[in-house]
């Protein structure tokens, strides 16, 4: 970790703190729209300040964080973890939609057998009523 009065660029910081695997990655999701600083879009050269407040989207999770400490070396995963808090706001968000989504695999299994003739007949008329 380096001393609070260091200037770092918030695409080095998001790779520090382990949140994407190269910068370039980091570039290209604040480019993208991926991560807002203090709600707001920002550029990659984006100065990282401590108590700054950051939403970065991954996949289908959003993660709303508070940058703690300052870093602009990739170290391991328990070190990064220090480096920022996520608001227990943004936890109960992401496991309510995991849960949710882990339902919705679940619900929409495919069937175990092919369709007979009867279900496609069936299958085909519902269709045709959907249309109209």
């Amino acid at each position: 970790m380096t001393e609070p009065t260091a200037k770092i660029r918030l695409d080095k910081w998001l790779w520090a703190a382990r949140f994407f695997k190269t910068r370039a990655l980091a570039k290209a999701a604040i480019e993208g729209g991926k991560v807002h600083y203090e709600g707001q879009r920002c550029k990659v050269s984006k100065t990282a300040e401590i108590g700054a407040t950051l939403t970065v989207r991954q996949g289908f999770d959003e993660k709303k964080i508070v940058i703690v400490a300052l870093s602009d070396q990739r170290r391991g995963a328990p070190e990064a973890r220090l480096l920022y808090e996520e608001t227990a706001e943004s936890i109960k968000k992401r496991m309510d939609e995991g849960e949710r989504r882990r339902i919705m695999r679940h619900s929409m299994q495919a069937p175990d057998h092919k369709p007979n003739k009867k279900e496609r007949r069936d299958m085909r008329r519902f269709e045709r009523n959907q249309d109209h």
